[in-house]
């Protein structure tokens, strides 16, 4: 139960990772700095405040609590980040992290209680509430980047006017016990950017 918790959540880390790379790959440099409006967050203010999130929560995460007192919460909200590089290697260091601490889980830790804020967490509820966490704001980012896209969106998952024929497909074989996020992780509907 315990294994099969862990390497679900992992491949939910890494598909909800995979929509936000698939959306980068579709913007130039300055849509990640677009902001709808000055209350507005920017593709790029959502990520430094993902990364703040990912390495605050899961540095020493079985024995510290998840918010740590070097991390500037409210300052990740006013990125002055300009350099699509420096956005690009804090979400590779988030996500970094944050494997390098679910790899870190086992059955002899895996009862260990988890902090954030004071507040106990099982692992499974720790898990589960930065799964949450992430994809809120992932949902964020692929929603701007659909936005600034317009008609030239492709299509992260079944693209519009294709269900009967995805359908047709994943009836048309044995039943498989894949996890449902392996066609997607894999590029079955999506097709990278002409570079």
């Amino acid at each position: 139960m315990e294994n099969n918790f862990l390497l679900s959540s992992r491949k939910q880390f890494e598909y909800y990772k995979m929509l936000g790379e698939r959306t980068f790959v579709q913007l130039n440099e300055e849509d990640f700095f677009w902001r709808y409006n000055t209350e507005s967050n920017s593709i790029a203010i959502i990520v430094e405040h993902l990364w703040g999130n990912m390495l605050s929560r899961w540095t020493d995460f079985l024995t510290t609590d998840g918010e740590k007192e070097w991390r500037r919460r409210e300052a990740e909200f006013d990125s002055a980040n300009k350099d699509a590089s420096v956005m690009l290697k804090k979400w590779e260091e988030g996500w970094s992290c944050t494997f390098t601490a679910l790899e870190s889980i086992n059955m002899d830790n895996f009862s260990t209680p988890v902090f954030i804020r004071n507040q106990e967490h099982t692992i499974v509820e720790a898990i589960n509430r930065q799964l949450g966490h992430y994809t809120y704001h992932i949902g964020q980012i692929v929603y701007i980047g659909r936005m600034l896209k317009g008609k030239e969106w492709k299509s992260l998952s079944i693209p519009r006017g294709k269900t009967k024929e995805y359908n047709k497909m994943k009836f048309s074989r044995p039943p498989t016990r894949d996890h449902f996020t392996t066609e997607f992780i894999d590029g079955y509907f999506y097709e990278e950017k002409d570079k």
